[in-house]
């Protein structure tokens, strides 16, 4: 069995930031990828930011300059920096990773985390 849990988010003013972080374990051997989505209300999930086992990165152009994807390879953990936040960040934020289980690739989400950002 794979987790993935995500932990940090909550009710901030715009301008603020929060830090979001995604912890995986179970019978892992290695995470080629591990990648913060979001889905607002009505809206479809969408890509955040993601970051490689070599620490090669990739971010929305909404949230470039202002979020920051980091690992720590040895936890299985990823954080997610969100400096001036605004209203339109509002969303569940979902971790995502791909995974080698058993010799199986595959992917693994958590449950998601609320991120409310108030004008």
């Amino acid at each position: 069995q794979v987790h993935v849990v995500e932990s940090g988010g909550g009710l901030v003013q715009a301008g603020d930031s929060l830090r979001l972080s995604c912890a995986a374990s179970g019978r892992i051997s290695g995470i080629p990828l591990m990648e913060w989505y979001r889905q607002a209300p009505g809206k479809l999930r969408e890509l955040v930011a993601a970051i490689t086992s070599t620490s090669s990165t990739h971010y929305a152009d909404s949230v470039k300059g202002r979020f920051t994807i980091s690992r720590e390879n040895a936890r299985d953990t990823i954080h997610l920096q969100m400096n001036s936040l605004k209203p339109e960040d509002t969303a569940v934020y979902y971790c995502h990773i791909k995974a080698w289980v058993t010799g199986m690739l595959g992917d693994y989400w958590g449950q998601g985390i609320q991120v409310t950002v108030s004008s």
